[in-house]
């Protein structure tokens, strides 16, 4: 898995293989294309498509309906903003990766309690940040967490240098020049 995971949202299919080859030009050959958008699906399908040796997945999957979209598309992990214990169910039986978002103990539980073992922490920044990880991984040695909302580059390697971080999620990377911020994220990850 990449230490970085671009959340990417394509509002238009047209945009799909250009912002996927902004990311690989840059040196980022990951992607979580959101479900926020009708053409989803069809662009993680062209994605995978297009980029075979790229890590495309789906974010903002909230139900078992978008996981199975997703999965046909040829998605190779799912992420939510919460744990949905559906998805959690149906992510294991198609032996693809889910990364539900858990901020609180109880949520870290009920993942444990699933079978999984890296989550995503969001929002970041309104629960706490890097200190809230710290405090939450105490108690949870087995698990690791994928930091989203309020990571940016400034704040990039202070997040990945902790070693319960397993990766780091954000828009942050397809705001303007995406090759370059990229470049600039790897640089960083070095």
């Amino acid at each position: 898995m990449d230490k970085v995971i671009p959340v990417v949202v394509i509002k238009d299919i047209n945009d799909a293989i250009p912002t996927l080859k902004a990311l690989k030009d840059g040196g980022v050959n990951c992607a979580e294309i959101t479900f926020r958008t009708a053409c989803a699906a069809e662009a993680i399908s062209e994605g995978v498509k297009a980029f075979p040796d790229m890590n495309i997945g789906a974010g903002t999957v909230i139900n078992v309906e978008q996981a199975k979209k997703a999965v046909e598309a040829g998605a190779k992990f799912l992420v939510s903003p919460g744990l949905s214990e559906d998805v959690a169910v149906y992510a294991k039986e198609q032996g693809v990766a889910y990364y539900p978002g858990c901020v609180t103990p109880t949520e870290i539980m009920q993942a444990i309690e699933l079978g999984i073992t890296v989550v995503k922490f969001f929002p970041a920044n309104e629960y706490g940040g890097l200190k809230a990880l710290k405090a939450l991984s105490a108690p949870f040695p087995q698990i690791k967490f994928i930091p989203t909302g309020g990571v940016d580059l400034t704040n990039l390697e202070e997040f990945l240098a902790f070693e319960k971080v397993y990766a780091v999620g954000g828009s942050f990377m397809m705001k303007g020049d995406i090759v370059d911020n990229c470049k600039k994220i790897i640089e960083i990850v070095k």
